[in-house]
């Protein structure tokens, strides 16, 4: 993928995008779900996505996590792992199961496994091109 290539998002309001994905069971990769809507959110550490959506796939809770929420509050929630497809990129993940009023997230995790960067100016998700790895450094003694 060329590095300016914008990944399917769909703009909702100023300053924010919405992306879709398809969340695959690590465990079981022929059970899927597609998540029409995502909130590009660099904010949250994790990615949230609804928990009858990951009761569908199959995924289930691995251990439970705490949160800070936008107002504050520190939650609990369960987390489990899925393999996360956003346009040509994939990654395995956590993904923390959210609760009826919470939103559905991709976050910033997420993106930096699947190698994607946001866009701010044109509100979208673009290639983050080749990944930087470590250098091997000679020691002299």
């Amino acid at each position: 993928m060329a590095a300016a290539t914008a990944i399917n998002c769909k703009e909702k309001q100023m300053g924010t995008f919405y992306t879709e994905c398809l969340l695959e069971n690590y465990q079981n990769r022929t059970r899927s779900i597609r998540v029409p809507q995502l909130l590009v959110d660099t904010g949250s550490e994790c990615s949230w996505i609804q928990e009858q959506r990951l009761e569908q796939a199959g995924i289930t809770p691995e251990k439970k996590r705490r949160f800070v929420i936008t107002n504050g509050e520190v939650v609990t929630r369960p987390v489990g792992y899925a393999i996360i497809y956003v346009s040509n990129s994939s990654t395995v993940d956590e993904i923390v199961f959210a609760q009826k009023d919470d939103m559905e997230l991709l976050g910033a995790r997420t993106m930096e496994g699947l190698n994607l960067l946001v866009d701010p100016a044109n509100k979208k998700l673009i290639d983050g091109g080749p990944m930087l790895a470590a250098t091997p450094v000679l020691v002299n003694d």
